[in-house]
């Protein structure tokens, strides 16, 4: 019998052409995606909780992926208006438990915070009626809660409290057709559980984002995703300096942040993936110092900083002129993660590097112009890793 099948009969020659054609398409297309695969630059978002990481994919979604549907936008009514209910309670609640007790300040509105605690604060509570927006818009502009949201950091609020209690925005979350705007999306807060993978293309450059949940019970699952990686992308909140983390209520957001970093920075499986550094929040981080909060009080080492001169510092968005005090607080809020990252500058065990930049996730232009930037570092440290540079 010929070892090419020639003595076979005519229909299992026809099936072992037919084998081989499939065959050499699948080892075709196996060389094609090794090619994609090596092609394709995977990012890894990772930072403590409620720094940005998932406001900076929103972002990779309005600027690389055409934005979101209308029938997308309507979906996220939903966690909107939670949030909303999430912030009301949170206040009342706080007003509640701090010593002295926070009193409501007019004596009609204490009926609606009542109303809050018997009614709202119900896990099945999904009653968003024009009663409920009535009585948050009424309650938020109470004396008494105004004075809460100025001791935001004694408690846990999101930081978009403010924005969706403003009046004529809870006056058009209430309508019935009401569809969320990009910014409206952008400070809505989800928690994240799981891992999220968004992908997307820019320049004819595939990237694919992977997006972890950075509490800590959700920080087991970041292992799943080192494989491979071409860069991390690591968040801070860089106004959390002076707030304590949900999980425990006691340990500095900022502290937990370098804690996390370091743990991430000299990870064995990590020694050879670069971080590209996102000193997130600088709105708020600028609006606190500026505000009167003090660094010094929570990092009694911020006193006896200096930031760089004038030549070793970043430029402005468009040039604009900071307060000194604000400079001082967000390069020395760098400074503390350059730190972790030079005390291994002279390890061959660690050949990665530190790219740090400060950002506003909720800001797209900010964001675009960032990532424009880290493209060719991203792009150098995937020629690294495949050992073409």
């Amino acid at each position: 019998m010929s070892c090419f099948g020639g003595d076979l009969p005519e229909d299992e020659r026809e099936t072992l052409k037919q084998q081989r054609r499939h065959q050499k398409d699948i080892d075709a297309q196996l060389r094609q995606d090794k090619i994609t695969y090596k092609a394709t630059h995977r990012l890894l978002l990772l930072g403590a909780g409620e720094s940005g990481k998932s406001t900076i994919v929103k972002q990779m979604k309005i600027l690389h992926l055409d934005g979101y549907s209308d029938q997308e936008r309507y979906e996220k009514v939903k966690d909107i208006k939670s949030n909303v209910r999430e912030v009301i309670i949170t206040v009342i609640e706080a007003m509640d438990k701090f010593q002295p007790r926070v009193q409501i300040s007019d004596a009609e509105n204490v009926p609606r915070a009542h109303y809050v605690r018997d009614v709202v604060s119900q896990k099945t509570f999904e009653d968003f009626s024009p009663e409920f927006f009535s009585t948050v818009s009424i309650l938020w502009r109470d004396a008494g809660v105004q004075a809460m949201l100025k001791r935001s950091s004694e408690y846990q609020l999101i930081d978009s409290a403010a924005y969706f209690m403003d009046a004529d925005k809870l006056a058009e979350i209430s309508q019935p057709d009401y569809k969320p705007s990009d910014q409206d999306i952008l400070r809505c807060r989800v928690i994240t559980n799981g891992i999220f993978e968004t992908k997307f293309v820019v320049e004819k450059i595939n990237f694919h984002m992977f997006d972890v949940g950075g509490q800590r019970s959700e920080r087991r699952k970041w292992i799943q995703c080192f494989n491979d990686v071409t860069a991390i992308v690591f968040v801070v909140s860089c106004s959390s300096f002076d707030t304590v983390i949900r999980e425990d209520g006691e340990t500095n957001c900022l502290e937990e942040s370098l804690k996390l970093f370091d743990g991430i920075w000299t990870n064995r499986w990590l020694q050879s993936v670069s971080v590209i550094l996102f000193l997130n929040k600088q709105d708020t981080l600028r609006m606190k110092v500026e505000g009167g909060r003090r660094v010094e009080d929570y990092f009694p080492e911020f006193v006896a900083y200096r930031a760089p001169t004038q030549e070793g510092r970043e430029k402005g968005e468009s040039g604009e002129r900071e307060s000194e005090v604000y400079t001082r607080a967000k390069y020395f809020v760098r400074d503390l993660f350059v730190r972790i990252s030079k005390a291994t500058e002279s390890d061959p065990r660690h050949p990665h590097y530190l790219y740090p930049h400060f950002t506003t996730a909720i800001d797209t232009g900010n964001i675009k112009r960032v990532f424009a930037s880290c493209r060719d570092i991203i792009q150098r440290e995937h020629l690294r890793k495949y050992e073409l540079l």
